[in-house]
């Protein structure tokens, strides 16, 4: 459906953007029907009145239109041919009278406006309609297309000729007049960055620097050579006409001190020269030399003067050093006609209107500098914003990159982290040429300078100029591209060295002082925003993860449990949930301590992860209870999953430093699965059912994957058959539950059992010459006492099943230690007497039998 509405969408667009050409080959047709045989007036004018409004149209977007495409430019020529063509033959009444040499003027137009291509199909439909319109006026019979084609000859090469000459010299103007404008514009851009550099309002080439601090600097250095020229212009003009001057011009030294070029000037002559000029010319040099004011007067006429072309009319000049902070910088020049010669009182104004001048261009420099902090603290400022919105590794490391280029020109970035504990540097994100080769590249602490910038804690190498062939950036295998500016900035915390960020440019001297002090303050913030998102990173996973197995804990598993179970409910998927509980773990703790039991539920955790798909969560959600939860998997795959499960984990032997020597043991585990929707359609229904499947596998002799089914609601003992799985057991085993089944012991809401079955055994069936001691209560040794009955003679009470079904607690692993039972205890208070009781998590008993422990474990 997506296919056939994109199809009909493209159809349409086609249709719309050719329906304008399609009209004017209409009208073309027309055309030719008109020359055969003359249509209605009125149908003549209709079709004439609709050519000239979509030619208006048409015509009107293009000229809207900046750059006009060619299919525009086919459309407005097509028009304008066919149009023509209907004025020639209802005017002259066929193509040989004098109207026809419009259509020249038509094809030139075209030529000059259109693109070449569009031009030239313009021309060959010109040329087409044409001998159409000869071969419907000519006589029948005759052979018309060759005969049209001949008279349309000589029409078809002067339109030809139009075309060309009016597309190549026309475009030829064109192209001398833009070629003109933009050495004009280049020679300004030049004038002014020379202005800018010998006011010191560039401190460097403008080719040495980046694409964007190229514009910010032009547009500083042009708003600040314009108010230094105002400034200047305005007290040049004052002193001319305050002390009646015929010329007054400043000349400023180049940064070579060898030439002067006027600055500005104020005056009426008309043969000034523009210079440059000798700074040991004339009165030039006079005044550079004796750093004092030179003033003449009684000038013979016709003198010569640096600054003027040809001989002179003035008869008085007057020269001024102009100094800034002790160091020549310029000239300052004024003459008159008059022969006066200049006062001590003149001369004080005029050294006044110097200071004024460097005054002018000082307070410029300095708003240019201010000017340029500003646009660095905005550069910095939105990098810190970025850095601070940015909350993973990743992300820092794109805002740093991306905020060093609009600082400068940067043509590869990488950045590198190190591993104090290891002394490892590990480059973690690449931009530029070679990204794919060096990524993921790991390397020892060397002399390179990435090592040396983090020992040094100072950016490398000096003035950012690399010479690769004396100096290593990584190593000498792993290296970046070639290039002429390299530097290595450290990324520090707290004098906590954290890696380093690698600029490189294309570019000579791209960095340099100014440039170099903004990235240090960058690389500082982008080091702050690094260990800002390593800290929330572990925050992270300190909150969702377990810390002893690194799955899951319970809070994260029920905010993915949710998601899971919405999203099987939105799109009527399938679920499974697995409930895993290590048998008789108790025992292994209590017979080889806790960093043991340690071992195996990490062992488990680590089950778990390898039998998992990508899509499945597994967590541990307390103690050795760990719970799975499958995408798209009914009860069937799901027991095939917990019964991989179950037997890895019997066939895994785990190896552990105990308290006497090295440990090995092996345990079981005890599965329950519940699948949605059948077990339930919330979180918590489908729990209840595989916690209840959970311990049907228990009671059912553990070491089993238990389906839940809804004969577990109904009360009865066992599921079943299909629904369990596990290990078979032998006669005397399965028959030991039935026999002391008699009278189970019910658990204490206070004091739960504990299982009697050693940690020594991997299944309910004891090895061969174990002692008796070390066999499970579910089988009684020979002499081992009747069950206990209760006073009236009767077997003891058996506790109430769970919730929602299940069997009730048999006497062999859950009974207590040395084959003693516990008497059920009375219903709580404010509990009816056929409310089940709450089932808890056993705790470990305040004594144990110390019989009961096995001395090894297999």
């Amino acid at each position: 459906m997506a296919n056939l509405v994109l199809a009909v969408l493209t159809a349409r667009r086609i249709a719309r953007n050719a329906a304008p050409l399609a009209f004017a080959l209409a009208l073309g047709g027309l055309v030719v029907l008109d020359a055969a045989e003359r249509l209605p007036p009125l149908a003549a004018a209709a079709a004439f009145v609709a050519l000239v409004g979509l030619l208006v149209q048409r015509a009107r977007r293009r000229a809207a239109a900046i750059e006009a495409s060619a299919l525009l430019d086919l459309e407005v020529g097509a028009l304008l041919v066919v149009a023509t063509f209907a004025a020639v033959l209802r005017l002259d009444g066929s193509l040989d009278g004098d109207a026809h040499a419009a259509l020249y003027v038509v094809i030139a137009l075209v030529s000059a406006f259109a693109r070449p291509g569009a031009s030239l199909l313009v021309a060959l439909a010109a040329a087409g309609l044409e001998i159409a319109v000869r071969s419907a006026v000519a006589t029948r019979g005759a052979p018309l297309a060759l005969d049209a084609a001949r008279a349309a000859a000589p029409h078809i090469g002067f339109m030809a000729i139009f075309s060309v000459l009016n597309a190549t010299i026309l475009r030829a103007e064109i192209g001398r007049v833009r070629k003109a404008s933009r050495t004009h514009l280049q020679a300004e851009i030049d004038r002014l960055r020379d202005d800018a550099r010998s006011y010191r309002l560039l401190s460097a080439p403008a080719q040495a620097r980046g694409a964007a601090q190229k514009g910010d600097d032009e547009r500083l250095a042009r708003s600040g050579v314009e108010e230094i020229h105002q400034s200047v212009l305005f007290a040049l003009r004052l002193l001319r006409e305050s002390l009646d001057l015929y010329t007054a011009v400043l000349l400023w030294q180049n940064d070579t001190g060898t030439h002067l070029r006027i600055s500005e000037l104020a005056s009426d002559a008309p043969n000034l020269s523009e210079g440059p000029f000798l700074s040991g010319d004339g009165v030039f040099g006079a005044a550079i030399t004796q750093r004092a004011p030179v003033v003449i007067g009684g000038l013979k006429p016709g003198y010569k003067l640096p600054y003027y072309v040809g001989p002179s009319p003035v008869r008085a000049v007057c020269a001024l050093p102009v100094f800034e902070h002790g160091q020549l910088r310029g000239v300052l020049v004024v003459d008159r006609v008059e022969d006066r010669a200049f006062s001590p009182r003149e001369l004080e104004l005029i050294d006044e209107a110097c200071r004024y001048a460097v005054r002018a261009i000082q307070n410029e420099r300095v708003f240019v500098q201010l000017e340029r902090a500003k646009v660095e603290q905005g550069k910095l400022y939105r990098a810190a914003e970025a850095l601070g919105a940015a909350t993973t590794e990743a992300g820092v490391i794109e805002a740093g990159v991306t905020s060093a280029r609009e600082i400068t020109s940067v043509d590869f970035a990488a950045v590198t982290l190190y591993d104090e504990a290891q002394k490892v540097h590990e480059i973690r994100a690449v931009s530029g040429d070679g990204g794919a080769e060096l990524t993921g590249q790991r390397f020892r602490h060397n002399a390179g300078l990435v090592s040396m910038v983090l020992q040094n804690r100072h950016p490398l190498p000096y003035r950012g100029e690399y010479d690769e062939k004396r100096q290593v950036v990584f190593t000498r295998r792993v290296a970046p591209p070639s290039m002429p500016s390299i530097i290595v900035l450290p990324l520090v915390v707290h004098d906590r060295p954290l890696g380093t960020l690698v600029l490189g440019s294309r570019r000579r001297a791209a960095f340099n002082d100014s440039v170099r002090s903004t990235l240090e303050v960058l690389a500082s913030h982008m080091a702050v925003s690094l260990s800002n998102a390593r800290m929330m990173r572990r925050l992270e996973e300190l909150a969702t993860m377990d810390g002893l197995t690194g799955l899951l804990n319970k809070r994260a598993m029920l905010e993915v449990a949710d998601q899971k179970i919405t999203a099987a409910r939105r799109f009527s998927r399938r679920l499974s949930v697995l409930v895993t509980d290590i048998d008789h773990f108790k025992k292994v703790n209590d017979t080889y301590g806790h960093d043991v039991g340690d071992v195996i539920i990490k062992g488990l955790g680590d089950v778990l992860r390898r039998a998992k798909r990508t899509t499945d969560a597994v967590a541990r959600f307390g103690g050795e209870e760990f719970v799975v939860i499958c995408e798209e998997t009914d009860a069937r795959g799901a027991m095939l999953l917990a019964e991989r499960v179950r037997e890895e984990l019997g066939r895994t032997t785990f190896h552990a430093a105990g308290s006497n020597g090295p440990v090995q043991c092996q345990v079981t585990c005890s599965i329950g699965v519940a699948t949605y929707p059948e077990a339930g359609s919330t979180w918590e229904e489908l729990f209840k059912a595989a916690d209840e499947s959970l311990y049907v596998s228990k009671r059912s002799g553990r070491n089993r994957s238990t389906a839940w089914s809804p004969s577990m609601r109904s009360g009865s003992a066992h599921p079943p058959p299909a629904e369990a799985s596990g290990p078979a057991k032998p006669a005397a085993e399965a028959s030991a539950p039935a026999r002391s089944g008699a009278a189970p012991a019910a658990r204490s809401a206070s004091v739960p059992p504990v299982p009697a079955l050693p940690a020594a055994r991997s299944a309910s069936v004891p090895p061969a010459g174990a002692p008796a001691q070390a066999r499970s209560a579910s089988v009684p040794p020979a002499g081992a006492p009747a069950p206990a009955r209760s006073a009236a003679g009767s077997p003891a009470p058996q506790r109430r099943p769970p919730v929602g079904g299940g069997a009730p607690a048999p006497s062999g692993p859950d009974s207590a230690p040395g084959g003693r039972r516990v008497a059920a205890s009375s219903p709580a208070p404010g509990r009816a007497p056929g409310e089940a009781e709450p089932r808890s998590k056993p705790r470990r008993p305040s004594e144990a039998d110390p019989a009961s422990k096995p001395k090894t474990a297999a």
